[in-house]
Formats: structure tokens, sequence, C-alpha cells
């Protein structure tokens, strides 16, 4: 877990951020390498990065991809984004770009776009992409059924939907992304998330009704 500033609609919020290395001795996969980039090499421990994989495209996680992703000796890793958070990877870059006098970040991109259904596998072990949008419109969550694990990036943290300072995006499409993509799932089925406690669908599906209280109490402050 890393600490770090994240920006959500020109308003900056400080929040704890999970990392996820999935992989065996020689190689893995990283999932939201946030905030600190020393600590998420530490984690990688000099195994082959085979990709980078963002389930958003917010600041603190597309802050540190070039650096995770950078391999001299055996290439760089691909970094991998949902093309429905281009428009926030693109802001990011380009404001770097004018920061840094670096024109080249102006016109970068993602090496792939990730979209449903599709799939990674890293020893022996397979994910699955969901796209889970609500948190952002890109948002995805990964699932792997055989290990029964869950990583949910910003979609669902524990008790709660992801959110920082407690500003939700769209909080209706977020939680119709839960119950749509998280709810026939095993109610043992780890859940991974993109900050704070592991917790599990079962867990978590119980509180599902009472956060739509949540996207009530919202419309009854914009009235």
């Amino acid at each position: 877990m890393t600490s770090g500033p994240v920006t959500v609609d020109d308003e900056v919020f400080t929040t704890e951020a999970n990392t996820w290395v999935v992989g065996d001795d020689e190689a893995v996969i990283v999932i939201d390498p946030a905030n600190d980039v020393e600590a998420v090499l530490k984690a990688v421990d000099g195994r082959e990065v085979m990709a980078v994989v963002c389930t958003n495209g917010r600041d603190n996680i597309v802050s540190t991809v070039l650096e995770v992703s950078a391999d001299e000796e055996r290439g760089d890793a691909p970094i991998l984004l949902h093309r429905g958070d281009r428009s926030l990877w693109r802001d990011y870059f380009r404001k770097l770009a004018k920061d840094t006098d670096d024109e080249e970040l102006r016109s970068l991109e993602p090496d792939q776009y990730l979209e449903e259904g599709g799939t990674f596998e890293i020893a022996g072990i397979q994910l699955e992409v969901l796209h889970t949008p609500g948190f952002t419109p890109g948002s995805i969550s990964l699932y792997g059924e055989s290990d029964g694990i869950l990583v949910t990036g910003g979609t669902l943290w524990r008790g709660r939907p992801g959110s920082y300072g407690g500003v939700y995006l769209d909080l209706h499409t977020q939680l119709n992304s839960i119950t749509a993509q998280f709810g026939q799932l095993p109610a043992d089925t780890r859940v991974l998330p993109g900050s704070g406690e592991e917790t599990t669908v079962g867990e978590e599906a119980d509180r599902w009704e009472s956060w739509y209280s949540l996207q009530q109490a919202g419309a009854e402050e914009e009235e």
C-alpha cells in the first residue's frame, strides 16, 4: 500500500492505494502501480514485468507507468488501459508535457486498450477483463475464476463503492457495474481492492442495497 495525491475534478485528495503484483519467480503483471515507483519496483524484485495494467486512468496510477514498465535489457512492458479513460490519460500527459517541455509526452498513448472479455495469463493464473464503469468511464476489474480472485480497482472497496473524498463521478453507473458484474460470482471470491483491506464478494453483497442510499443522498443535495 502506498500514499499519494490524486486529482478529481481539479480537487486534490490524499489517498492510500494498493498495487497488485501477480506472477511467479520469473515474471509478473503489475496492476495499478500507484504513487511510489520505488515501492512498486521493490515488490517486483527484478522479475520481468510482462504488462502494466491500469484499472482506471486516475493520475495517481498513470503517473508511475512509464518508470515501472521501463526495462532497457528486456524491452519495456506494454501499458494497458481501457479506452473509456483515454481522456484522463491524455489530460495527465499533456499537462506533464507542458510542465517538462517534453512534447513527445503530448501524443503518448497506452500500448494497448483493454476490452470486456479480454484475458491475461501469468504463472497459470488467468484474469478476465470486466468493464466496470462508474468510478471512471473506463474502470475495469480483473476476475480470476480458477483462483477465486477479483481485482476491483476503484469500483469496489471494503464496505463501500470506491471514491476519493466521498466524491462519486457516476454512482448510479458504478453501483450497476457492481451488481451486474459481481452479483453472480461465488460468495467466497476474494476481492482485492484498489484501496483498503481485502474482502469477499459475499461480504460486500450483504451491503449492496444500503449503498443506493448514497445515491439518494447525492440527489437530494443537488435539489
